[in-house]
């Protein structure tokens, strides 16, 4: 009887009571037969799902098997992969991708889309750019802090209210990850126009629903090169990008000439197109893959 290949599984493995259905959707068309989502994932038990998911199906079949970790907390989700790494026994070994709350494939698509303006439209590199993310203690923008920071930009994480929250995730990632983040607060447009003054890059990655930068704040800056907002929501964060701007003029910052902005259909594309590469190469690989932020990167450059 002639043998068949075994039908491709990816179980998902979420520490909240939900699985997200983007995830999911995102799961089939990546080409997974059959998705088992597990919600309420603590991290002690990563160990005893992943051993069980790799020794019920033989060498051949752990290559038509991925795991992919979810969540909201980018922390939780890089504990989760590295003890899902460390509970493998070769050769029964299967890939893992981390993408909580789709900040690695949201904050990768963002970094690498503002890189490209950056190149095209003012011939300059992340390296020595002064950066500033608002919306930078949340999950996306962490994501896009930690990335542009290890591309080589000065990184300023910003948060709405608090200072010490956002001096927090800043020590916290810059152990983690090798970052160089500075962390501060900004709750007035005051603050904003000051952090906006020194910057060559912003990013917006602040809730849904919130402009964070409107026109007269937009005015202050004097270097601003490059602006990416993800913000998909009116009003969007960044008062001028529209969410379709890809490398068109920035209309408010009317004393940084060449700005432009990129609006959140762009990095959403470009997002869409990553996550799907990624979920891919779960089974296309030889070798086991273990992915999280630093592989969206290079992944979102090549996509760019």
């Amino acid at each position: 009887m002639e043998k068949t290949e075994k039908r491709s599984v990816l179980h998902m493995l979420d520490p909240m009571p939900h699985v997200s259905p983007f995830d999911i959707n995102m799961a089939v068309d990546a080409g997974f037969e059959q998705i088992f989502p597990y919600n309420n994932v603590q991290l002690e038990q990563v160990n005893g799902l992943v051993q069980d998911a790799i020794f019920s199906r033989g060498p051949a079949g752990v290559k038509r098997t991925g795991i992919f970790i979810g969540g909201r907390d980018i922390g939780v989700a890089l504990s989760m992969l590295e003890v899902a790494q460390k509970a493998m026994v070769p050769p029964f070994e299967v890939s893992v991708l981390a993408d909580p709350s789709g900040a690695f494939t949201t904050a990768a698509a963002l970094v690498a889309c503002v890189e490209k303006q950056l190149k095209t439209h003012h011939g300059d590199e992340l390296k020595g750019a002064q950066a500033v993310v608002f919306g930078g203690t949340g999950p996306v923008g962490i994501a896009t802090g930690v990335i542009a920071s290890l591309a080589g930009a000065d990184v300023t994480i910003v948060d709405p209210f608090n200072i010490d929250v956002a001096l927090e995730k800043a020590q916290e990632y810059n152990a983690r990850c090798g970052a160089t983040l500075v962390g501060t607060y900004a709750s007035s447009d005051a603050d904003k126009a000051r952090l906006l003054s020194q910057a060559d890059i912003v990013f917006c990655t602040a809730k849904a629903g919130i402009q964070v930068l409107n026109a007269s704040v937009l005015s202050d800056a004097t270097q601003l090169k490059v602006a990416g907002d993800v913000n998909a929501v009116p009003p969007l964060g960044i008062e001028g990008i529209k969410r379709s701007h890809n490398g068109e003029p920035l209309l408010y910052a009317v004393n940084s000439p060449g700005a432009v902005g990129i609006g959140a259909l762009a990095v959403g594309d470009i997002k869409y197109k990553l996550q799907n590469a990624l979920l891919a190469s779960l089974l296309a690989t030889e070798t086991p893959l273990y992915l999280d932020f630093r592989a969206a990167f290079e992944q979102a450059r090549k996509l760019v």
